[in-house]
């Protein structure tokens, strides 16, 4: 129904700061697994196959940017986002060079590491990954940067596009306006969460001028989509009615 939830593996041999990361993840909609040492990262990648790995660079059994060097050597392709105390740029050059994708430097921000990652995975995402996206009767073609419902071709603007693929993407998922504001305008856009009310409307306008509405608000907290319990239950009811006529 919708595209594949994607799976962050977090290593770090500081098992509170691993966990940290991995709960902000998953809030943020990731799946996540944790491992404390490089060996534990490389089981963890055969079994869980992340989309993306934050790698602290001091592990107990070696550097991070080692155990990086093998998982490409054994054919892993996740994007690697280091962790490190250390600030050095021969640090962060041979951390790139084994194929690292992002570097961050401890003490860090939990938005900070989150914005970074969205970045890495916009960068390095597979068209395969990101070619279609569908609820209902609905349908996102992020190829060719087409919506529509019930066949029909619905124009939305770019930013429209990156609100609505995003709700669809967590579809059944309550998303917070903070959230939204957070992913569609970039983690440093800091504007007022009112601009997600009024693109939301924008969005049910275009959306949901089409049965079943797909776009729900939820008092106090955000939007999801989902189609709701009473449209369902009126088009069953409709479906009845209709068969007593025939």
């Amino acid at each position: 129904m919708t595209s594949t939830t994607l799976r962050v593996l977090v290593v770090d041999d500081e098992s509170y700061l691993a966990d940290l990361v991995a709960t902000a993840l998953r809030y943020e909609g990731f799946e996540t697994a944790v491992a404390g040492t490089g060996e534990a990262a490389a089981e963890r990648v055969e079994a869980f196959r992340p989309h993306l790995i934050v790698m602290d660079v001091m592990l107990p059994d070696g550097s991070g940017i080692d155990a990086c060097r093998r998982l490409r050597q054994d054919g892993c392709e996740a994007p690697v986002v280091f962790l490190t105390a250390r600030d050095s740029t021969e640090d962060k050059i041979a951390g790139l060079t084994v194929g690292g994708d992002d570097y961050v430097t401890k003490p860090f921000s939990l938005e900070e590491l989150i914005a970074r990652i969205r970045a890495v995975l916009r960068r390095t995402s597979r068209p395969e990954e990101r070619t279609r996206l569908t609820f209902a009767d609905l349908e996102i073609d992020d190829e060719a940067h087409e919506v529509r419902r019930h066949g029909v071709r619905v124009d939305l603007t770019p930013t429209e596009f990156k609100l609505l693929r995003y709700l669809v993407a967590h579809a059944g998922r309550v998303l917070s306006k903070r959230q939204i504001l957070d992913y569609v305008w970039e983690y440093d856009f800091g504007g007022s969460d009112a601009v997600v009310q009024t693109y939301v409307s924008y969005l049910r306008r275009k959306i949901d001028a089409f049965e079943p509405t797909l776009i729900q608000t939820v008092p106090r907290i955000g939007y999801v989509v989902r189609i709701q319990e009473t449209d369902t239950r009126r088009r069953k009811t409709g479906q009845q009615d209709s068969g007593v006529g025939r």
